[in-house]
């Protein structure tokens, strides 16, 4: 319900169509302080709704004269107001590269990992190296044979000369060694050492 005399409601119509500028600034007045508050709290940015509710006026002005007799102006604002919410919000989500995953309607090739993605997996495998280096190198190298070279076991026990077993309590320790070193450098890891070194 926009309070509004119908009538009153259709004569700024017939004006806005006649390109009667005073109509304009009488809806403005009107409508401004009410489109303002929907599209900040919609928007939840001062920012944004200051551009979107620009856009909205631009709109009117421009379409002023293609409004139907019957334009119920309330709405008609409150509509454009909020259908440009949502292509703002759409084009965010295409500037951030999550459109794949949330639209899944245009192929964009593969997503590069974001700014933050790349210096979380330096920082991680900063950590990952410092404390793999101040292990023992016999569990060093279990570590370096069965996680990075993807050997199994049996091979990287011959590689190292000692049974099977042997190596896989070498690598129970070695996983465990590197573990709390982790956690000691900078306190839990993302993920766990078996993720990183299976």
């Amino acid at each position: 319900m926009w309070c509004v005399d119908p009538d009153t409601d259709l004569d700024l119509v017939r004006r806005l169509r006649a390109g009667d500028w005073g109509a304009f600034d009488e809806v403005h007045r009107r409508f401004h302080p009410r489109l303002f508050s929907f599209l900040a709290r919609l928007a939840r940015s001062r920012d944004v709704a200051e551009d979107l509710l620009e856009e909205t006026w631009l709109r009117l002005v421009t379409q002023a004269r293609n409004l139907r007799p019957d334009t119920e102006l309330g709405a008609w604002l409150f509509t454009v107001a909020r259908n440009l919410h949502v292509s703002y919000c759409r084009s965010r989500v295409l500037e951030t590269g999550l459109a794949d995953d949330v639209l899944g309607l245009w192929p964009s090739g593969a997503r590069r990992p974001s700014p933050f993605e790349e210096t979380a997996a330096s920082e991680t495998e900063r950590r990952l190296e410092s404390a793999l280096a101040s292990l023992p190198a016999a569990y060093r190298e279990v570590l370096l044979l069965v996680g990075l070279e993807g050997l199994q076991p049996t091979e990287a026990a011959a590689i190292c000369g000692v049974t099977p077993a042997t190596l896989r309590q070498r690598l129970h320790r070695a996983r465990t060694l590197l573990s709390q070193r982790l956690e000691r450098t900078n306190g839990p890891s993302v993920m766990s050492v078996s993720e990183v070194l299976p």
